[in-house]
């Protein structure tokens, strides 16, 4: 897939304005938003995704189409899970409601910059190490064992633990607790200049998500090679998380068997990196450096009906198992 200059530029460029048009918006009036504010913006993303996806069905044929499909709706289930610590750090910081837009909107642009970062040197390894698709397949079965061993353990509740970068910021500068600043990131407190916790919010927002980048970059990688799909489908999957949010808070805790899907979607996709890398193996010590043509290529189409598969039942089984113990707790429960 051959991808232009000036696609690339108006790419990022209309990106960009979309989301400076979101902070400039929320930075002059912030709110909670009502379920039909973010379920438009909600639906024009998706749509958007949609439409870009049959552009490149358009210009570039549908085995990139459907890598892009792909790609995007794995990276939109792994970033639905995201949304669980997202609530927990909201819940810690105690974010007041009407701010909490403004705090995950900037929080993703980190993430989303980051990412960038993250994508570009993937695209660079994966184009002088082709061996680097069995240590991407190998870290995705670990990831998707130690998900499906934690999903399974005994139910606790979650807490959020601040990380290095976190600890050192509120050590070396001064932060207040208050949020009477409320979006501001630096206010004056007795005098003093100091970080406001929006701050620190968004700090904790954008580098959780960059951990959870580790997962899902080898991810995509394992679905398309093209740096500019792997880029555009984490631009569509993180427009919608912050509407996702607030539309779906509640749906989420539904979702009981969410990372046993997930666990089996990366655990799928890291098998298929591992075929990948035998197929295309250069390593001396593995059929003697020679590719193993024996191995099949997985087709992009079947890596998109497993992926919708997967999900679905996922899905399908955890609503049902929600709605069984919402009915046997109403049972049990003491009638008056």
């Amino acid at each position: 897939m051959n991808v232009p200059t000036w696609v690339w530029a108006i790419s990022i460029t209309l990106v960009s304005l979309v989301f400076l048009y979101d902070i400039v918006v929320l930075g002059r009036r912030p709110h909670v938003p009502r379920n039909r504010e973010t379920g438009t913006a909600l639906g024009i993303y998706v749509g958007s995704a949609i439409l870009f996806g049959l552009g490149v069905w358009y210009f570039s044929g549908g085995q990139f189409a459907g890598e892009f499909y792909a790609g995007w709706l794995t990276e939109y289930s792994l970033s639905i899970d995201n949304l669980f610590v997202f609530i927990i750090i909201m819940a810690k910081f105690g974010v007041p409601r009407k701010f909490q837009q403004e705090a995950l909107l900037i929080g993703i642009v980190i993430a989303l910059f980051l990412r960038a970062i993250f994508i570009a040197v993937g695209a660079a390894a994966i184009n002088n190490f082709s061996w680097v698709f069995y240590i991407f397949g190998a870290f995705l079965i670990y990831t998707a064992i130690k998900l499906a061993r934690e999903s399974m353990a005994d139910d606790e509740e979650e807490e959020y633990e601040e990380n290095a970068l976190l600890k050192w910021v509120e050590k070396r500068f001064p932060v207040t607790q208050s949020w009477d600043a409320g979006v501001k990131l630096r206010t004056v407190e007795n005098g003093k200049k100091v970080l406001t916790p929006m701050f620190i919010v968004i700090l904790a927002l954008g580098t959780t998500d960059l951990l959870f980048a580790l997962d899902s970059i080898p991810a995509i990688f394992g679905l398309t090679q093209e740096p500019y799909l792997v880029l555009m489908a984490n631009v569509f999957a993180l427009m919608g998380l912050r509407q996702l949010y607030f539309l779906i808070g509640g749906l989420l805790q539904r979702l009981v068997y969410l990372s046993i899907g997930l666990s089996i979607l990366l655990a799928v996709i890291g098998v298929k990196l591992i075929m990948h890398a035998l197929h295309e193996n250069t390593l001396p010590f593995i059929n003697g450096g020679e590719h193993i043509e024996a191995i099949p290529e997985v087709p992009i189409w079947l890596s998109l009906v497993l992926i919708i598969g997967i999900l679905s039942i996922t899905a399908i089984a955890s609503l049902i198992k929600s709605s069984r113990d919402a009915k046997k707790e109403a049972l049990n429960s003491p009638t008056d």
